[in-house]
């Protein structure tokens, strides 16, 4: 970027810039708006049509067996399918960005194949975020871009870095994160996983200028769009927090509670891993006996299946109608069914469905400890996202819009205890 030359082509840059970014957050509210749409019509048009009342709970009038086996059973075969016909796997968020810092681009061969391997999962209830195959689309996206107007510059091929951190912070609703995530890495330069030591480079203030255009394009678009036209999801974002005495003796308990949720979530990993290994290939079978997990934990806990986004706004409103233990229940089942769900086939990201493990266990915990719930959620959130992310910054910048300030310094503890604190041996990898 330091080297355009030419008044016409920085003008042109700036401008490409621009519209990158709201070309990304257009991408990602189109996303959305479809995968809302068909979440609706399998989840509540088609059981309202043939009797069943609430899909989550009630058994079907077709035999003993509740909706969700119907559905996630078909899907996992339809997923299954679908990756066996085309060869089409999506890559995690980790290694999108990895390609894209490596390779200052993203494919763009198999787009459509790809859109459609991202949205198959979330329709069929998996607990999985859309962040990881959307990313890629919006990265292969931005790379075909970029190769039709370097002839300007071989700057313009860095609209591929920009996208995606357009993509992200529309993704999230969360401009820091959008900020840092694209410019984070692993120590050792590897593609890694959601473990892994992360170090940030920090741009040149003329970089990051032209970041900010990015990410304030991709946001406006998105927002704008989700005001003109409904649609689009977010983090959930949490009102008014109480810290006093008891909420700070409870913080550290908290935060070692939310650590070992994220611990779980390793331990499902590994354990999926192997599965998966001794499985081989063959992937309609791992799909679909993804399917029936999905199915038995979204039967006895509603809550663990979809992203969480829109979960964790309904349990504002209903947690109280909710045993504790119910809450704590789902949280942890969650964070194990994410890393398995993935692993089995149906691939998405991760963050969502964590960050709902860290909701729903903090609002149970707040039940049993009469502490600040708002306070309970952000400790737990904090040190469930910190153990699987293991990078404090990321964690607070992911999160920063979802809590109020009083909850930010409490947050940041939990963050850094849950990554200070080194995994157990056999969950490394």
């Amino acid at each position: 970027m330091d080297n355009l030359a030419k008044p016409k082509n920085r003008a042109l840059f700036l401008v490409s810039v621009a519209v990158t970014g709201a070309f990304a957050g257009a991408a990602v509210w189109l996303f959305f708006f479809a995968m809302e749409h068909g979440i609706d019509y399998l989840w509540t048009e088609i059981p309202h049509m043939l009797g069943v009342a609430s899909p989550e709970l009630a058994s079907g009038p077709f035999g003993f067996l509740p909706y969700p086996f119907f559905v996630c059973l078909l899907g996992g075969l339809l997923i299954g399918l679908y990756e066996k016909m085309t060869g089409t796997k999506t890559d995690d968020l980790n290694q999108v960005m990895a390609k894209v810092k490596r390779d200052g681009r993203y494919p763009y061969d198999n787009l459509g194949k790809l859109s459609l391997a991202a949205l198959l999962p979330l329709l069929f209830g998996g607990s999985i975020g859309p962040e990881a195959g959307l990313t890629g689309v919006i990265a292969g996206l931005c790379s075909w871009v970029g190769d039709r107007m370097h002839r300007f510059g071989a700057e313009f091929r860095q609209l591929t870095l920009l996208g995606t951190q357009a993509a992200l912070t529309a993704l999230f609703t969360a401009p820091v994160f959008g900020f840092v995530a694209p410019l984070a890495g692993s120590a050792d330069g590897d593609e890694g996983s959601a473990s892994d030591e992360i170090t940030i480079k920090l741009p040149k203030a003329q970089k990051t200028v032209v970041y900010g255009i990015a990410i304030a394009g991709g946001l406006g678009t998105y927002l704008l769009l989700g005001q003109l036209m409904g649609g689009g999801m977010g983090m959930p974002r949490f009102e008014s927090a109480e810290v006093g005495n008891l909420e700070l003796a409870w913080l550290i308990p908290l935060a070692l509670i939310g650590t070992v949720c994220g611990w779980l979530y390793f331990v499902s990993e590994h354990a999926s891993e192997a599965l998966a290994h001794a499985m081989g290939e063959r992937p309609v079978a791992k799909a679909m006996l993804a399917g029936l997990a999905l199915a038995i934990c979204g039967t006895v806990l509603p809550y663990t299946m979809f992203a969480g986004e829109t979960q964790a706004d309904v349990l504002m409103e209903t947690y109280l109608t909710i045993p504790a233990g119910v809450l704590i229940a789902t949280g942890l089942v969650k964070a194990m069914l994410t890393p398995a769900l993935i692993n089995l086939g149906w691939r998405g990201g991760h963050f969502f469905p964590v960050i709902f493990s860290g909701v729903s266990l903090g609002y149970g915990l707040a039940i049993l400890t009469g502490a600040d719930p708002v306070f309970c959620v952000a400790v737990c959130t904090a040190s469930t996202m910190g153990a699987v992310m293991r990078q404090p910054v990321m964690v607070v910048g992911l999160l920063l819009m979802c809590f109020p300030l009083k909850g930010i310094v409490c947050m940041i503890i939990a963050a850094v205890i849950a990554a200070g604190i080194p995994l157990p041996k056999s969950l490394r990898k």
